[in-house]
């Protein structure tokens, strides 16, 4: 990897902050997890390598920073809070100069990242969210968490090698070690300890989500000990504009463990904007052009969503897991190709893909589900139980992705759905009316943030 180059800039409150750059083209400004410190974090190949991927090996320009009181940014400051550390991202960015910039954003540099993302939206591409919360709702491990920040405190050593423990559960004692030194060596007790305390006790930056108008993409382990995973699942669930990719594993650190499925989402999603992704380069301008053309006009979205895939992980493990995934997605891929179907994006459990005919919709759900059938039926032991759900309306699009209340209800009709069934909305049966399609009447039922009831019908293949 290319050498860093370090340099300082200053905050609007008058602290230094230290930040580092590698890699050409576009910038990506990657804003520490916790403590930091831009030289020692270098020592490890496992960051190394992680940073490789994000910078796709010096083809984006990569920006790094020490969260102040940590690193070689200043270390005796007074205030720490959440708005603060949102002036260290305005503070490097300000001095860079730059117009428009991707933000990764990881554990305890989630909520700053949101506050300033909410307050300068014209300077922010794209967002990327690991591994974070918009705020602690539990309480049943309030207890722990206090017992936590106190041992910090009272003694570094041994505090850092608990929340070694948390962050990796399972790391050999080479890579525990090393945790708990470069810990140790980025900044004292004493800040460890308050950044965590602001972390489980008091952030809540709810208020900024609506205001986040930018493309998101919210990434969590479902095993993750230290923000457990229904923090990232609220946080995409609030947010207008969010991709929600659920990993395996739980490990914290985002540079450890399984990394690929990671830096694929990540470099998936900025393609948008980087002409280098390989994404483009592999599937061709025709495919691209086709998932924006479906933006226009009256379409047909579609929505699937693997049934137990957290259980199933936890039944037969990560890599047995992703195969039944892999295969979920090749069988919905080859019914959109055969009828007509635009992939819109991947959601993590499932696709949402986009059709210009009804009838076309729901012949490709309905051969979805008998692939299903069919691949259950010769793997009885791994069964792959997928709800499929339609709606019909004038989507609102914004780079390669479809917004708009026809998109989600769309999706709360999947959510609704049985597994293996197609439920669609009355207005997919009416368009698809004299295709000798037979439907079942469900009633009306009343969706997670829609007032009015919905009539559905299930389709009876």
């Amino acid at each position: 990897m290319q050498k860093q180059h370090i340099h300082f800039s200053r905050a609007s409150d008058g602290v230094t902050i230290a930040y580092s750059m590698m890699g050409e083209g576009l910038p990506l400004l990657v804003a520490p997890g916790w403590v930091s410190h831009l030289e020692l974090e270098m020592d490890s190949p496992a960051n190394v390598d992680f940073y490789e991927g994000l910078s796709k090996a010096g083809q984006r320009r990569l920006i790094r920073f020490d969260v102040r009181g940590s690193g070689l940014s200043d270390r005796r400051v007074e205030d720490i809070s959440i708005e603060a550390r949102a002036r260290d991202l305005e503070a490097v960015i300000d001095h860079l100069g730059l117009d428009s910039v991707a933000i990764f954003a990881s554990s305890h540099s989630g909520p700053p990242a949101i506050i300033y993302a909410a307050t300068h939206p014209e300077k922010v591409s794209h967002l990327v969210l690991y591994a974070t919360l918009a705020h602690h709702g539990e309480t049943d491990r309030e207890a722990l968490g206090k017992a936590i920040v106190d041992l910090i405190r009272a003694e570094w050593g041994v505090g850092s090698r608990a929340v070694a423990e948390f962050v990796y559960p399972d790391a050999d004692k080479e890579i525990a070690d090393a945790n708990t030194r470069y810990m140790r060596n980025s900044a004292s007790g004493e800040v460890a300890a308050a950044l965590l305390e602001e972390a489980l006790f008091h952030v809540d930056v709810r208020e900024y989500l609506p205001k986040l108008t930018m493309p998101t993409l919210v990434l969590h382990r479902r095993d993750d000990k230290a923000f457990p995973f229904e923090c990232g699942r609220e946080l995409a669930a609030l947010l207008p504009h969010a991709h929600f990719v659920p990993l395996p594993g739980n490990i914290h650190l985002a540079y450890y463990g399984e990394t690929e499925p990671i830096l694929d989402a990540v470099n998936e999603f900025l393609a948008t904007k980087d002409g280098h992704e390989h994404k483009a380069e592999r599937e061709g301008e025709h495919a691209r052009s086709k998932r924006v053309r479906v933006a226009f006009g009256l379409h047909i979205i579609l929505f699937t969503d693997m049934e137990g895939s957290t259980s199933l992980t936890q039944r037969v493990g990560d890599a047995k897991a992703q195969e039944v995934l892999r295969t979920h997605n090749r069988i919905v891929r080859e019914a959109l190709q055969a009828h007509d179907g635009s992939e819109i994006k991947h959601t993590g459990d499932g696709i949402m893909a986009s059709f210009q005919s009804a009838s076309g919709a729901i012949d490709c759900a309905v051969d979805i589900q008998r692939a299903l059938d069919a691949r259950n039926e010769a793997n009885p032991d791994t069964p792959l139980r997928v709800r499929i759900g339609l709606n019909a309306g004038e989507p609102v699009a914004e780079g390669d992705d479809l917004f708009g209340t026809a998109v989600q209800l769309a999706s709360r009709i999947a959510a609704r759905a049985e597994p293996g069934q197609v439920l669609v909305s009355d207005v997919v049966r009416q368009l698809a009316a004299g295709k000798e399609f037979l439907f079942s009447d469900e009633g009306d039922v009343v969706l997670r943030g829609f007032e009015d009831p919905v009539r559905l019908y299930g389709v009876r293949s």
